[in-house]
């Protein structure tokens, strides 16, 4: 808080608290996504929530796909819906593995 350490007065941490990656993991490594989360926070830094939301759209955008992973979700729907319109056209057979006709064992 810029005006007052109200933070440090009352002896919480409300920015760490808020921000999920930042956060002290286990093991001592850092999270998955911190490295997008560290983007998006030093980007907006010092601008303003209107000026930010506008300059770190980007930033914001690739922190989300790493929680959240809507992008991959949509890719990997696409190529089944893909593959299985193939399957139905005949010009696609999925090898014997992917029926669940493996080979016997040993």
């Amino acid at each position: 808080m810029p005006f007052w350490g109200l933070q440090k007065q009352l002896g919480i941490d409300v920015d760490s608290w808020l921000l999920r990656q930042s956060m002290p993991q286990p093991n001592g490594q850092a999270a998955v996504c911190h490295a997008f989360e560290r983007e998006w926070v030093e980007c907006g830094h010092g601008l303003g929530q209107t000026r930010a939301r506008r300059e770190c759209q980007l930033e914001y955008e690739d922190f989300m796909e790493c929680m959240k992973r809507t992008k991959l979700a949509k890719r990997l729907r696409t190529i089944l819906e893909q593959r299985d319109k193939m399957i139905k056209e005949g010009k696609y057979t999925p090898p014997d593995y992917h029926m669940g006709k493996e080979e016997p064992r040993p």
